[in-house]
Parts: C-alpha cells; structure tokens; sequence
C-alpha cells in the first residue's frame, strides 16, 4: 500500500506542478501572441480586418509556447525520476493536458480592452482563444516524446556496455 501512495503522490505532484506552470504559460502565451482587432457594431464584435492572420498567429504562438514547457518539463521530470519513471511520465501527459487548458484559460483573460472609438463604432482588441483546439496536445504530445527518447538514448548506451 505504501508503494502505491508514493506513485500516486509523484503522479500528483507532477501534475499539480505542470497546472501551475500553465498559468505562467498563459501569461507569455499573452504577451506574445498578436492581439486580433475587432469593431463592435452594436455591441456585437466583427472582425476589424476580415483578412487577418492573427487568429492562426495565437494558435502557432501557443503551440510553441506550450512545446517549450513540454520540452522543459519532459527534461527536468527525466532528471528527477530516477525512482519513478512511468509515474513521472503519466503525470506529464496528464498535467500537460491540464497545463495546456490552463495556459489557454489564463492567456484567453489576459487581453482584451477598449482602445478607441472609431467611426462604425468601438475598436476593441479581444482576448486571445485558440481556433485549432488540437494545439492542447502540443504540452502534453512533446513531453512525453521527449522523455521517450531521452529513456531510448540512455538505456541503449547502457545496453552497449
């Protein structure tokens, strides 16, 4: 029984760790993604320039980001697992995940403010959300690669001995 509530609580914590790392996530998710402008006409929100690429620019924006803390966690969770591997690893992918929805919460609130009124109306610039949802796995999908292939690169220099 102690066993098992000792790789829980690694699963958890690595979890409980990578949520938290969303939020920080989130917040450079926001500062470098492009704000999309919108016109409100009537208080309805319409695109201020209907050929903009910035919609397709956050989602890029936040696959990169949250590739890059995947990376980061995939490598720091392979150091510190020397005792617990497979707990490390599942809760990568299921913090990442998490991570991921996090990240996409707290930059999605972090924009959005009423800039000027223009002729047709308010010129707004709303807040950040993902059109191509598939980007959620990019946390989750790069962590648990990498940590693969750092498992692959050390166990087959060690078979070679």
């Amino acid at each position: 029984m102690r066993h098992l509530r000792g790789n829980l609580a690694t699963t958890v914590v690595t979890v409980l760790v990578l949520a938290v790392l969303g939020v920080v996530a989130g917040y450079v998710w926001s500062a470098l993604a492009p704000a999309t402008r919108y016109v409100l006409i009537d208080g309805t929100p319409h695109l201020a320039d209907p050929e903009t690429q910035s919609l397709i620019e956050a989602d890029g924006w936040f696959a990169a980001v949250t590739g890059a803390f995947g990376l980061v966690c995939a490598v720091a969770g392979y150091v510190l697992s020397r005792d617990r591997p497979v707990e490390v690893l599942v809760g990568l992918a299921t913090g990442g995940l998490l991570a991921g929805y996090v990240a996409m919460l707290v930059g999605g609130t972090a924009k959005g403010v009423v800039q000027a009124a223009g002729p047709d109306g308010y010129t707004t610039t709303a807040s950040l959300d993902l059109t191509a949802h598939g980007v959620l796995f990019a946390w989750p999908l790069v962590a648990t690669a990498v940590f693969w292939v750092i498992e692959f690169a050390v166990t087959y220099n060690q078979r070679g001995r």
